[in-house]
């Protein structure tokens, strides 16, 4: 690969994934209420699902997705309905002790989620950003040069990706823990959850709404 052409991908992908968007907000909102080692596991879903959307687009499936007007707006809808859906459970989540002591962040303290479903809500809202779908099925085949080895470049291509990626949304996640210390009463935790609720249904209903 083309030094030039990884670096116009470096700075394209660094620019994309640095942009704040519901992963962003999801990888914040679980550092603060679970801490940001266990908001790892949702930084990692995310991650992955930008491997699987890249291997979709290496495999011209992505393609589809940025040409078909119904498969769009089915996946679309899948991805608005689910982010409304995060953002009812954060709207009504409970304040609890753990929550107004999470600035200590000590295992005890933190609210306990399991990681696997930390890692799931990550996947299912990166696999469903149109933005990713977008770029990986019309931008990201035109990194790769057809006339030299595949694999090897998207090799390099994904690994720049999730080094970016995950570089990136731990620091979301860690924002989010490092800002537990302004939640020591309960009337600042609701109004972290009602905030970050009512941002996830915007970007639901803004997702709902919107066209390629």
């Amino acid at each position: 690969m083309e030094l030039t052409t990884w670096l116009t991908y470096v700075g394209v992908i660094a620019a994309l994934i640095a942009f704040p968007g519901p992963v962003a907000l999801l990888c914040m909102h679980h550092g603060l209420r679970h801490g940001r080692q266990r908001a790892l596991a949702t930084v990692i879903g995310g991650a992955t699902a930008s491997l699987v959307l890249m291997g979709l687009s290496s495999l011209g499936l992505g393609a589809i997705l940025a040409t078909s007007e119904l498969a769009f707006t089915l996946l679309k809808g899948v991805g608005a309905a689910y982010l409304i859906y995060l953002g009812v459970q954060a709207w009504r989540a409970p304040v609890t002790a753990s929550m107004t002591d999470n600035a200590t962040q000590s295992p005890q303290h933190v609210e306990r989620t399991g990681t696997r479903a930390l890692f799931r809500r990550g996947f299912t809202v990166g696999i469903s950003n149109p933005k990713d779908l977008l770029f990986f099925g019309a931008l990201f085949p035109g990194f790769i040069d057809l006339g030299a080895p595949q694999l090897p470049q998207f090799a390099i291509l994904s690994l720049t990706w999730l080094a970016i990626d995950l570089t990136t949304m731990s620091s979301y996640a860690t924002m989010g823990s490092g800002i537990g210390r302004w939640f020591h009463s309960p009337r600042r935790v609701q109004l972290f959850n009602r905030t970050t609720g009512s941002l996830f249904i915007a970007a639901g209903g803004t997702l709902a709404a919107s066209h390629r």
